[in-house]
């Protein structure tokens, strides 16, 4: 068997358990997961004619994949592009990421678009890449060309995008990409919020500083209802529906009912709603500034114990980031100011953190941020576990250390973040893509190595 470099640890995240072992690489692929009671000293005396890497007792985790961002180019690449977005996601053991149809302009809501966007990407990706279309009112007669061309799937709003490019869309436009997205097995991802009744609007206006006003503008019942005619085009229609960025607890139990009816739902939350809370944003901040918002200390603990028990499925960072002249930095208008977390490279640390207050495991991590978003993209069968067979995308990391984030470490475009001076644990060591080093304390490797992925 021809081995290219065997990574060694004594702590080697498998499907079953963590071993103390190697994982033997070979044209890219994991070709064998050795355990250490399985060789002795002779056996390991002729396993040294390759290259070992020994990462003692740091974490050796499958690359961890991100299948909600906003990388934002052509068109607005001054907020992100591909070649910062995918540096900082290998900062970050992030080895596959899915762009979202916006906010690149222009929008992916057609062939000739999504083209532009592949274009664009051409070697400025350092880790792998796939791309969502989008579904907005008037191209309704171009989803199923969009499909075909390679999107893994669609992506629509039910109140306004943020931008006017990205109409949002009602229930009669989606019955008709449900069926489209049915019969091509692939799933429609929704911003669940409806424009319901409500005087938080007015509150805002008269005071734009006071997070407590943003909050109350987009209240829950925003997204419960959004959720509640999602849930039920799922049942009428059978198609994949996938629930983006829960922010409202209250909407788990409609979900949990759902699925337990059989239908085919999924749900994502958000690393920054299961570590910030409501109650210890300033106001005039707008780096906290999200729709759905930030919300309060029980309904985080809602979304931890609903992500523990299975019902929400994975956690992606909607890393939604902006120029620092559009976030109103100077100005901490929150009315005014895009809304968008950015958070990418610390996906990782982001959510181990709490995840250690509440004594998860690595485990968890590696389901929540690896395991269920492969099964989410139909790349399960060689991506998101360390297992023969699979591709050597992996992530290497220090659970135990922590680290005080400073503008220094980051790797966006743009060095606006809630997590800034933050205490996070769990330090990214090293990222291989396709079995290559792409990072390692905190320098790159091998980079535009990444590759497309398109699903016909």
């Amino acid at each position: 068997m021809q081995v290219d470099l065997a990574i060694k640890s004594k702590n080697i995240v498998t499907p079953l358990e963590i071993i103390d072992g190697m994982i033997l690489i070979s044209d890219g692929k994991i070709v064998d997961i050795i355990s250490s009671v399985s060789y002795g000293e002779e056996k390991e005396t002729v396993l040294l004619d390759f290259p070992i890497e020994d990462v003692g007792d740091h974490v050796v985790m499958p690359g961890i994949i991100d299948p909600h961002v906003h990388i934002n180019e052509p068109g607005r690449t001054e907020w992100e592009g591909f070649d910062t977005a995918t540096k900082a996601a290998a900062a970050g053991g992030i080895t596959t990421l899915v762009d979202m149809p916006l906010n690149s302009s222009p929008v992916t809501t057609n062939k000739n678009n999504f083209q532009l966007k592949l274009d664009a990407a051409t070697n400025k990706m350092h880790v792998h890449c796939g791309f969502w279309g989008g579904v907005i009112p008037d191209n309704e007669n171009e989803l199923e060309e969009l499909l075909s061309t390679g999107a893994l799937g669609l992506k629509a709003f039910l109140t306004h995008s943020g931008i006017d490019d990205f109409p949002n869309t009602n229930a009669e436009h989606l019955r008709h990409a449900l069926k489209i997205l049915k019969k091509s097995d692939k799933p429609l991802l929704v911003h669940c919020e409806l424009d319901v009744a409500h005087h938080g609007e007015k509150q805002l206006l008269e005071n734009p500083h006071s997070y407590a006003a943003w909050l109350n503008s987009r209240p829950n019942a925003m997204e419960d209802e959004a959720i509640k005619m999602m849930i039920g085009l799922c049942r009428e229609t059978g198609a994949h529906i996938h629930i983006v960025h829960l922010s409202s607890a209250n909407s788990i139990e409609q979900i949990q009912k759902a699925k337990a009816e059989g239908l085919p739902l999924t749900v994502e939350t958000a690393q920054h709603y299961l570590f910030f809370d409501s109650e210890s944003i300033p106001d005039g901040d707008t780096r906290y500034k999200c729709a759905p918002p930030i919300r309060d200390k029980a309904n985080r603990e809602k979304l931890w114990e609903a992500l523990g028990n299975g019902t929400i499925d994975f956690v992606a960072t909607d890393h939604s980031p902006a120029p620092p002249v559009l976030k109103e930095i100077t100005s901490g208008n929150l009315h005014q100011a895009w809304g968008g977390i950015a958070g990418l490279q610390f996906a990782l640390p982001a959510l181990w953190t709490g995840a250690l207050e509440r004594n998860y495991s690595v485990t968890d991590i590696s389901k929540w941020l690896c395991e269920n978003p492969a099964k989410f993209l139909k790349l399960d069968s060689h991506k998101g576990k360390i297992a023969k067979g699979f591709d050597a995308d992996l992530c290497i990391w220090m659970p135990a250390n922590n680290f005080i984030l400073k503008e220094e470490m980051i790797h966006h475009r743009h060095k606006i973040t809630p997590y800034m001076d933050q205490e996070l644990y769990g330090i990214v060591k090293q990222t291989y893509l396709s079995g290559n080093k792409i990072y390692g304390d905190g320098l790159f490797y091998n980079l535009n190595r990444g590759n497309i992925i398109l699903k016909n």
